[in-house]
């Protein structure tokens, strides 16, 4: 069964640009490591909420944008397979590919599907 790895990003937002081809960039890695698809996608109406919301999660910046991605594996086996290559790829590298956003507050886990319509 497909396994998704989830991702929310603060990303600063005068960096969309350098943000899609870090993404580009990526994808042909995470591509040749066997993930199925790659979905990235730049928020425009997301709100604060009054308890916890995207922006809350990331302690969103006022020049910042969140990002919300998903990548679809084959199964969690392929998935942890390829993090342990791409983590020891140095092309994967931040000297190789800088990430334009602040790590620290980026929120990432992995989700067995439970349902698809």
């Amino acid at each position: 069964m497909n396994y998704i790895d989830g991702f929310i990003i603060p990303v600063a937002t005068k960096d969309k640009e350098v943000y899609a081809e870090y993404s580009r960039k990526t994808a042909t890695l995470f591509k040749e490591f066997g993930v199925l698809n790659i979905v990235e996608c730049w928020a425009d109406d997301v709100q604060p909420g009054k308890v916890t919301s995207f922006p809350q999660a990331v302690l969103l910046k006022e020049d910042e944008t969140v990002v919300f991605s998903w990548m679809t594996w084959p199964s969690k086996e392929v998935r942890d397979l390829a993090w342990e290559k791409m983590m020891a790829d140095p092309r994967f590298s931040p000297e190789s590919i800088p990430m334009p956003f602040d790590g620290k507050r980026l929120i990432y886990g992995g989700f067995q599907k439970l349902v698809e319509f």
